[in-house]
């Protein structure tokens, strides 16, 4: 190795040269992880709410369809085409919202309340 670039006694000069270098790599360090943090966070929060938007919207439509089946069904039996599937069509998609506005927390979950008024506990 070269000690051309070496002092042969390294004083106090080189030692708080080499600290202050140290201090400005340990901060430059620092704010690099806070920033994969924040990248991190960022990109797990939006998979999240990806997933939630997939899990409403196939909630929704799973009502819808399953209303139309069965009216569709039931118009079948009983020969009433359409009024069964437009009648069941119309209440699968009001199981859909309801659906949805229980997921987003806007509409109580049945039966989370007693009945006879009495609060939990």
């Amino acid at each position: 190795m070269s000690t051309q670039n070496r002092p042969e006694d390294p004083g106090e000069e080189a030692n708080a040269d080499l600290d202050a270098r140290l201090n400005q790599l340990k901060s430059r360090l620092g704010r690099e992880d806070i920033r994969k943090s924040q990248q991190v966070e960022r990109s797990s929060s939006g998979k999240m709410e990806m997933a939630q938007g997939l899990k409403l919207g196939a909630e929704f439509v799973s009502g819808i369809l399953v209303g139309a089946g069965l009216g569709y069904v039931i118009d079948g039996w009983l020969g009433t085409s359409p009024f069964g599937l437009i009648l069941f069509l119309l209440l699968g998609f009001a199981a859909g919202v309801m659906n949805v506005l229980r997921s987003i927390g806007l509409v109580e979950k049945p039966f989370d309340k007693p009945r006879d008024g009495s609060t939990k506990g």
